[in-house]
């Protein structure tokens, strides 16, 4: 009778896999491999080796705390000569003495997350047990049969493995970008995105078929979704707040990466991280997706409807002086951002595979829970309303209509001739660069087109927007150069008379600081002409200079300021209405990196900022942060206040761990001046071999 086979130790590879399986950066202390390909362990047994015809080896893997073969959580399987499809599998590769080199592989549906390893060795009627240990197992999108596959390397590289990106923000007229570190392969991320999913209600009310459906990209998406705000008491990630009252905790502006918000999370028992706004919750979310290995990436719409009621029609009233009369809970966003996730949609009828938005910010329920999505991008585009899921919601998001009404003194109301457009400059960060990519054709045919009446008779609604070329009387408002922080500029209300006669008007010209989200403040700037007389096709300039002592001291963290211009003409009682978001530009960052760019070799960076206002900045802090550059967030706060066009600077010295294109970024914040944003693209080279 053969003695029995004894496991002396084992390997499990995980340097070699986690370069074959793009895990490397995870951490080399545990294995991370993407589901449906191969992945190699090393057994040595003690006294003999293994003998075929003798020995009998097989594999248990499971997953969750409930496994069962049938939910998909557990499967057995023997060593065999060749892999089987569909299965997972285990195959002999090499023998040499008592070292066994054995290829698994899971199948490309298999349910993702952590999995624990066992061996099960029997000789004759005798048998052991052995606990190899634990594995990650990630969705694969360099696997065709998965579905979240990606056909291009260049997409793939952006989506899943970049780790640092942009974020468009700023207003229609004057789109800005914002470094974020997505951070998704960072120390303890994949733990924490791990535990999300465990957190998660529908986990803790049916841990098995939870855990049987996280082979979905679909189910973990409508998760993350969820989860990654706190609406529901779900000990969801952040908690958001638009009022510009932040003191108990951090400024929505003032982060400028993911990793330190999911590790306050959990460092504070997966209570809530104080403030979250749209492009947070976004980028919190695409982190996940990216790290659990969906394509993702964050978008943003500008003039983002947001339409309660559903009938695609969001209505606003103003006086005479532009004012909101009464507060509609239908808004305006200057912009919104959501994620949108790579994915096949088997749930649905083919043709909807591809792109899904999910947005992550809580503003309306779906089933009962603050999330939405994934809604196909192509269903939005086509009207088609009804399908999985929430898109009737993001449909209006990209193309509600909106009308102003003007609400007069007497309290009769007049609706304006003006037809503000949803859903425009849809914004991404392009593969590879760092220029924005405009994906607007994705959600919507070109306006005015035979196509898009089509796709709103589907979707039950008559398009009513007016075209910019009749005749009558229009008004733009333009902006004579850029509007800094701390500076005095014009703007001006161009206004044109397109008719063959003499019109009087008067011309009410108001600035006010606002709020993205389409909240507006005080008043900084106001002019009213009551006699405005316009000559038979003319145009006519009217300046309003906005000074930096008014809009000072109420500019909200958004740096926007609300420009509307109301022209009512007499005689026929007509009005026309423009509005513009002015962005009030903040200082820019320099960032010089002196010395090599090498891997495990000092760098210094120099960071300076000219303060532009006419009076001190004090409490300054400077926030600087980078995947592979800086092993966390390295914070530095400045002693002396920083006087009038004097430079706040500091040096910081960090050594690079990763090779590669790396973003170092800064964030600024002091009393007067938060949220400045600044970053540098840094190219580490690898260690000489």
């Amino acid at each position: 009778m053969a003695e029995e086979l004894v496991l002396e130790t084992w390997d499990l590879q995980c340097e070699s896999n986690g370069r074959e399986h793009r895990t490397a950066e995870m951490g080399r202390q545990q294995l991370v491999v993407r589901r449906g390909q191969p992945f190699t362990i090393t057994l040595h047994f003690s006294g003999r080796g293994y003998e075929e015809g003798v020995d009998k080896l097989a594999f248990n893997v499971e997953t969750g705390p409930c496994p069962v073969e049938t939910s998909g959580t557990r499967s057995h399987f023997a060593l065999t000569d060749f892999p089987e499809e569909g299965t997972w599998s285990a195959v002999l590769q090499q023998q040499d003495g008592a070292a066994l080199c054995v290829s698994l592989c899971s199948p490309a549906s298999a349910c993702v997350g952590r999995y624990s390893l066992t061996l099960e060795a029997s000789t004759d009627y005798q048998g052991s047990t052995f606990h190899i240990g634990d594995f990650v197992l990630l969705f694969n999108a360099w696997h065709p049969e998965d579905t979240v596959y990606l056909r291009d390397e260049d997409e793939r590289r952006e989506y899943v493995l970049s780790q640092q990106g942009l974020i468009y923000q700023g207003a229609r007229d004057y789109i800005t970008s914002t470094p974020w570190n997505f951070g998704q392969f960072e120390d303890d991320i994949l733990a924490i995105c791990l535990n999300l999913l465990d957190t998660n209600p529908k986990f803790l009310r049916d841990q098995n078929r939870d855990c049987s459906r996280r082979n979905d990209p679909v189910y973990i998406g409508r998760v993350v979704s969820a989860m990654v705000n706190c609406n529901d008491e779900d000990h969801g990630v952040l908690l958001g707040r638009w009022d510009d009252r932040y003191e108990d905790g951090m400024s929505p502006m003032a982060w400028i990466g993911s990793v330190d918000i999911l590790k306050r999370w959990k460092n504070f028992g997966c209570q809530p991280v104080k403030y979250g706004q749209c492009w947070v919750f976004a980028a919190v979310a695409c982190t996940v997706m990216r790290c659990l290995g969906v394509p993702s990436r964050v978008v943003t719409n500008y003039n983002s409807a947001h339409d309660t009621n559903g009938n695609l029609v969001i209505d606003r009233y103003m006086n005479e002086t532009g004012v909101e009369e009464r507060r509609s809970k239908d808004m305006i966003w200057n912009f919104h951002c959501w994620v949108e996730s790579w994915m096949a949609r088997p749930d649905l009828a083919p043709g909807y595979d591809g792109w899904q938005a999910l947005d992550p910010t809580p503003q309306e329920k779906s089933e009962g829970v603050y999330c939405c999505g994934p809604a196909p991008v192509k269903a939005i585009k086509e009207g088609d309303l009804q399908l999985k899921y929430d898109i009737p919601f993001i449909f209006a998001e990209v193309n509600a209509d909106v009308v102003y009404w003007i609400v007069q003194r007497d309290g009769s109301q007049r609706k304006s001739t003006h037809s503000s457009v949803v859903g425009k400059n849809i914004s991404t960060k392009s593969v590879g660069r760092d220029s924005r990519e405009d994906i607007t054709h994705n959600y919507k045919y070109p306006e005015g087109s035979e196509k898009e009446r089509e796709v709103f008779a589907k979707a039950e609604h008559e398009k009513r927007s007016l075209s910019e070329g009749e005749e009558g009387l229009h008004v733009k408002i333009k902006l004579s150069e850029g509007a800094n922080n701390g500076s005095d500029f014009d703007v001006f209300a161009v206004i044109s008379n397109d008719t063959d006669t003499e019109r009087v008007c008067r011309l009410m010209l108001c600035a006010r600081t606002a709020s993205y989200n389409g909240t507006v403040g005080p008043q900084c700037g106001m002019k009213d002409l009551l006699n405005l007389t316009l000559g038979p096709r003319t145009v006519q300039s009217v300046p309003l200079r906005i000074l930096y002592e008014k809009y000072g001291p109420c500019l909200t963290q958004d740096n926007i300021i609300k420009v509307v211009a109301l022209l009512t003409e007499y005689e026929t009682g007509d009005v026309v209405l423009a509005i513009r978001d002015v962005y009030i530009q903040n200082p820019e960052i320099k960032i010089r990196v002196l010395g090599e760019p090498m891997q495990n070799r000092k760098l210094v960076a120099e960071i300076t900022l000219v303060n532009p206002l006419a009076v001190p900045l004090n409490n300054c802090v400077f926030v600087v942060e980078g995947a592979g550059l800086t092993e966390g967030q390295r914070i530095k706060e400045l002693e002396d206040p920083v006087e009038p066009q004097a430079e706040a600077k500091f040096r910081l010295d960090f050594v690079p761990r990763q090779s590669g294109l790396r973003k170092l970024m800064v964030d600024f914040e002091s009393d007067k001046l938060t949220g400045v944003k600044g970053y540098r693209n840094v190219i580490i080279a690898p260690l000489p071999k």
